[in-house]
């Protein structure tokens, strides 16, 4: 794990928080249990090595305990529902729209700058990007009005002018 991903804070909306913790408890509690059984089934069937089902069923456990790992992590260092001021500064939390300088064909885009696991507890049609993603990054800080550059996945600098920061509200 690395030092950034244990000290950055994920902005969540309560129910994007709350279905993280269910998802979470459904793992630890009947899930777990259905692997081991399955785990414990196949170790009677006898040879481990061309055991199939066995070494399914680890896969399927390892999967798992990596994702409660991930669940456990996201929810200790989330921020939950706490509202960013409305000051027009893009900060986690906020509905952030913008768009792209020197294309005048190119229409304004909005979405959340939060935690990418509460996506499907936004508005439909409203994307989710992360803080740490080159753009988010980019805007953090940033005041509607700005200009800012940042460098794409593809190695391209773009810029964009933020047009509108405000809390996100369920």
């Amino acid at each position: 794990m690395t030092q950034a991903s244990e000290q950055s804070t994920i902005w969540l909306t309560q129910e994007a928080y709350s279905k993280l913790q269910a998802e979470l408890e459904d793992l630890k509690g009947p899930v777990r249990q259905e692997i081991v059984a399955k785990i414990s089934a196949a170790r009677d069937e006898g040879d481990l090595k061309e055991n199939g089902g066995y070494h399914a069923a680890r896969e399927e456990q390892g999967k798992l305990e990596g994702r409660i790992r991930q669940l456990e992590d996201m929810l200790r260092r989330a921020e939950v529902g706490e509202t960013p001021a409305d000051d027009g500064t893009v900060s986690p939390g906020m509905k952030v729209t913008y768009k792209f300088v020197g294309d005048d064909d190119d229409e304004a885009e909005t979405f959340v700058l939060g935690a990418r696991e509460m996506e499907d507890t936004v508005g439909e049609g409203l994307k989710v990007y992360s803080p740490q993603s080159p753009l988010g990054s980019a805007i953090l800080g940033a005041k509607v009005g700005e200009t800012v550059a940042y460098l794409a996945p593809n190695g391209k600098e773009l810029k964009v002018v933020i047009l509108d920061a405000h809390p996100y509200t369920d």
